[in-house]
């Protein structure tokens, strides 16, 4: 079965709905403000391609004020392999280093990319990481099934057809040995939501573009909830 990228329309809608993310915080304000607490755990927010932690500055904020120990990944914008070395190892002893400062295991946040590298930790360090929240990820089918998969290999220098980025996506695709979720919508933009979840992790449909889903009530009000429930 083929799976087609999003429409064109969707596409286009694109910027103004990531605007709107941002304006809707002042209709959620109450409710944000009554989220769950945390318990101190580490997490790690992972962000997008070429996307850094400034863009999840909003998020960590959130995190950070509920209770929880939110940090970026510290590795720069997020250019695949660039950032990350070619077997994660950069990432991987970000993660580490986290562990071995809170003497616990770590949650990963990954938005987009930065969730499909998530999951490839979790399956490489099962023994650091807790869990795994991916936010509008397309881990589970095709690049072909998104509209950014030419930026990617643009922007980062890897071609799809590459055995190694085919098996880094096998690998991501694959069952993690941690508790995983993953949040998407119908509506994105850019990649197909369907290939942003699958049977092997609890799903959280949200309606949201892609860019800016990071910054959206919903998607922050979702993670809250995700991690009350595994406390």
């Amino acid at each position: 079965m083929v799976v087609a990228p999003p429409s064109k329309l969707a596409f286009a809608v694109e910027l103004p709905r990531a605007a709107w993310s941002v304006m809707s915080h002042a209709l959620y304000r109450d409710r944000l403000r009554q989220a769950p607490r945390g318990d101190g755990r580490p997490i790690m927010v992972l962000p997008g391609l070429v996307n850094s932690d400034l863009s999840n500055f909003v998020m960590r904020g959130f995190l950070n004020r509920l209770g929880y120990r939110a940090v970026g990944w510290g590795l720069g914008r997020n250019f695949g392999v660039r950032a990350v070395g070619p077997g994660a190892e950069r990432l991987i002893a970000r993660v580490e280093r986290l562990h071995a400062e809170t003497g616990e295991k770590v949650t990963l946040i990954g938005v987009s990319l930065g969730g499909i590298m998530a999951r490839i930790v979790a399956h490489r360090r099962p023994d650091l990481v807790r869990e795994v929240i991916t936010v509008s990820s397309p881990y589970a089918g095709p690049p072909t099934a998104t509209n950014v998969w030419m930026a990617f290999e643009l922007l980062t220098g890897e071609k799809i057809g590459d055995e190694a980025v085919k098996a880094n996506a096998a690998e991501a695709a694959a069952a993690p040995l941690v508790p995983t979720t993953a949040i998407w919508s119908r509506s994105d933009g850019l990649v197909n939501g369907m290939i942003c979840h699958d049977e092997h992790c609890r799903s959280i449909e949200i309606q949201s573009s892609h860019m800016g889903v990071q910054l959206k009530p919903a998607t922050l009000l979702a993670i809250a909830d995700v991690l009350a429930e595994s406390s």
